[in-house]
């Protein structure tokens, strides 16, 4: 078995950036943003950053109710505030603010909920003396002196350890933040495997990693290659009571969708505020496509790369021989598929599974009697059982699909 099989299995996690920072209110960057003075920095957030409602099994149920099957928590984020017990400064959340060891207690509520445990870890740190630009506008700066470097790659290494060394099984490593790019990643990555064989490591911090990341974006990986899409279900990463501009549920299915299309997972990222509570409306919208992949999320797990190109209509996934048509938008009570190179055996909802009429004549697979409106508002799927492996007409292979 490869590491992968459960991360290709899951398809979809959730993201959360919390930290001080979450005090502040206006998202994770604020600190170099508004060019905070640490000292002012400590008295206005950390200390105010009390997680007092903090329940991580509550996550972890919300997760689970979303669909989803991992968490990936900030550990670090830039600004060096820790949310573990770490050796390496006192500037963590169990010597200020909570004055608890926050990531052990969101590991334990994780695994007791069944899903599996991600830490990221940003490389940058903007509190250590040896890290170059806190406040600057142009990152990275470069190193300029080896010895700050060399002390610096110690103390990073060593917050690692104790990530990886003290907080049981851990399921991926979430590297971000380098900048400038580090001298020794892949020995500090080969440490990691020893510490955890299993782990996965994305590709921020050089070989060995084991699957691509892209960031608010959808840009799939090449063929045969692990990737993940993260994504914010608002505009911003870290909590900002300003940021009411939520991404719809059926935005998020149709995100879901787009990954599956071609092989990915999706990670979907919450702010939660600095008590602890993920905001309502973010809960909300997890929710509503939750129970929408209770309906239809067959086609979701260890999808494959759908090699089906754009339509009118949707998208097109596909799973271990069977097809998923997704209808975005209506074309009315009949639906001209042009795209499926073999006999189509039958057609039904993937929700109710009633069958559904069709009609294939040369190239062209006729759908018949589609009510209107759609019976599912966010996405109507239909599931395809054709003769042989699916194989489209003719394939695309230009980069330019219209939206």
């Amino acid at each position: 078995m490869s590491n992968l099989d459960w991360f290709n299995e899951a398809r979809y996690g959730m993201f959360i950036h919390w930290g001080a920072y979450s005090a502040a209110a206006r998202a994770e960057w604020v600190l170099n943003r508004e060019r905070i003075p640490y000292d002012e920095y400590t008295e206005k957030y950390v200390k105010k950053f009390k997680a007092e409602k903090f329940d991580p099994r509550a996550w972890a149920r919300l997760a689970k109710e979303a669909g989803m099957k991992y968490m990936v928590l900030t550990t670090r984020h830039h600004d060096g505030f820790a949310l573990w017990d770490t050796k390496t400064s006192d500037f963590n959340a169990a010597k200020l603010g909570p004055k608890k060891d926050l990531v052990r207690l969101f590991a334990d509520g994780v695994r007791a909920e069944g899903l599996k445990v991600g830490f990221y870890f940003s490389y940058a740190d903007w509190h250590h003396p040896d890290y170059p630009g806190a406040y600057c506008r142009d990152w990275p700066q470069p190193w300029n002196d080896p010895e700050k470097q060399k002390r610096f790659s110690t103390y990073y290494h060593a917050q690692l350890e104790e990530l990886l060394t003290d907080y049981g099984k851990v399921d991926i490593l979430w590297y971000d933040g380098f900048a400038p790019f580090p001298h020794d990643g892949e020995q500090v990555n080969r440490r990691m495997k020893e510490l955890q064989p299993h782990i996965l490591i994305n590709d921020r911090n050089g070989e060995p990693w084991d699957f691509k990341n892209c960031e608010q974006a959808i840009n799939p990986a090449p063929a045969g290659t692990a990737w993940e899409a993260c994504m914010t279900l608002n505009d911003t990463w870290g909590y900002h009571a300003g940021d009411f501009h939520y991404k719809p549920a059926c935005d998020v299915i149709r995100m879901l969708i787009e990954t599956a299309c071609n092989g990915g997972n999706l990670l979907l990222n919450v702010g939660p505020k600095a008590d602890g509570t993920i905001p309502a409306q973010a809960a909300k919208i997890l929710r509503q496509a939750g129970k929408w992949l209770k309906r239809n999320g067959e086609f979701l797990p260890n999808s494959d790369r759908s090699p089906f190109s754009w339509n009118t209509f949707g998208r097109i996934t596909m799973k271990g021989g069977k097809v998923y048509v997704h209808i975005f938008r209506s074309t009315g009570k009949e639906l001209c598929l042009a795209e499926i190179g073999n006999k189509v055996l039958s057609a039904r909802y993937v929700a109710t599974g009633k069958k559904l009429r069709f009609e294939q004549h040369g190239e062209r697979l006729f759908l018949k009697g589609l009510p209107v409106p759609l019976p599912d508002p966010l996405c109507t799927s239909i599931v395809l059982e054709v003769e042989g492996e699916p194989k489209p007409i003719t394939e695309q292979t230009s980069f330019w699909i219209p939206g």
